[in-house]
């Protein structure tokens, strides 16, 4: 295919801009993470009008729970529909009677003079035809539709506005103008892997981190102020993440990984380097890598239990059939919960000559 010159080329991204400002938009993905998500690396894709495309995601979690005694991390899986839109696609353009009429009119060839009356582009007028190519025999079809490539930076989720910038010339430069009879199909938004990772990490939401704490004194199941208090993480608290997701031919998955809890107690310090293990006496023999000293009771807090500030932060990867790869940041989940202490009173005596 003949690459369009310039002038072709900033004429079609002026033509899709001014579409894309009338297009109907539906909520899209917003690379945040803020859904819900399960796998067995499945998906499907439909164009939608606006050029959207729904795809189906899957992802597994990794728990990074283990029993009283270790062992392996149970996996558990769910499957999601999500919604993407390509950076780059086709939009529907004006019908064959009407760009044939611009052409014939002088319009067309008013668009390509420069001010000194030479054409702009190395192939002027002609070039630019040639890219709408037997557009003379659709004179008389007010039904079909010429379908123009476009991008827009709204659907670019990247940070770097140079990439954005070679992914819509690389792709205005290599797909021309397509030219869509009555009845027949447009053509297919295609997703490139780098969107399609963003859109599926998007979809999805990590389950925050549950806990379980040792010891436990008394009716009120309270730890004690001073001593090493074990937690650990319960449930389905993961410790990875892998998401897949798959639209035409492109599939791409995400990894996002843990290196442990992230704890802030009110009244106390924390000292954790991994999601713990749970207590009994033959751990203890060996530790832990997860503990709080508390240095107050929880008398004085409101329903006398203290808070605890639980994060984890995820750091996630990707790659994708089409080859991309990179780096999607850091995600964090918080939560609180809520811990029970209490302070055992001790009383010091001196000992004394007397018997």
């Amino acid at each position: 295919m003949t690459a369009p010159s310039k002038l072709l080329t900033n004429l079609i991204a002026l033509s899709c801009l001014l579409a894309t400002s009338i297009v109907a938009s539906p909520v899209y993905a917003a690379y945040g993470k803020d859904t819900n998500a399960d796998s067995t690396a499945s998906g499907s894709v439909s164009s939608g009008s606006d050029g959207g495309i729904s795809m189906k995601v899957s992802v597994s979690y990794t728990s990074a729970a283990t029993g009283q005694t270790g062992g392996a991390s149970a996996t558990t899986t769910e499957q999601i529909t999500g919604y993407v839109h390509p950076v780059c696609w086709y939009i529907q353009g004006p019908s064959g009677a009407e760009k044939a009429k611009w052409f014939d009119s002088g319009k067309a060839e008013a668009n390509v003079l420069r001010k000194d009356g030479n054409y702009a582009g190395s192939g002027g007028l002609d070039e630019m035809k040639s890219h709408f190519p037997d557009y003379a025999s659709y004179a008389d079809d007010v039904e079909g539709h010429w379908y123009l490539p476009a991008c827009s930076p709204t659907y670019y989720s990247g940070d770097d506005q140079s990439e954005y910038r070679s992914v819509s010339e690389n792709y205005l430069d290599s797909h021309d103008p397509v030219y869509v009879r009555p009845g027949e199909t447009p053509p297919e938004p295609l997703i490139d892997g780098e969107t399609l990772a963003r859109a599926a990490w998007d979809a999805i939401t990590i389950p925050t981190a549950t806990i379980d704490y040792n010891p436990k004194a008394g009716d009120s199941q309270a730890t004690i102020v001073g001593m090493d208090t074990w937690i650990w993480a319960t449930g389905d608290t993961p410790s990875q993440a892998t998401v897949t997701a798959t639209a035409g031919s492109v599939t791409a998955t995400v990894t996002a990984t843990a290196n442990g809890l992230n704890l802030d107690p009110t009244d106390g310090e924390a000292d954790c380097t991994g999601f713990g293990i749970p207590w009994n006496e033959q751990n203890d023999r060996t530790g832990t890598d997860c503990v709080i000293v508390f240095n107050r009771s929880s008398a004085h807090l409101e329903d006398s239990v203290t808070p605890v500030d639980i994060s984890v932060n995820y750091t996630a990867s990707y790659t994708a059939s089409d080859g991309a790869t990179g780096n999607l940041g850091t995600h964090t989940t918080q939560t609180t919960t809520n811990i029970p202490v209490a302070e055992i009173q001790t009383l010091n005596t001196h000992p004394t000559k007397q018997p």
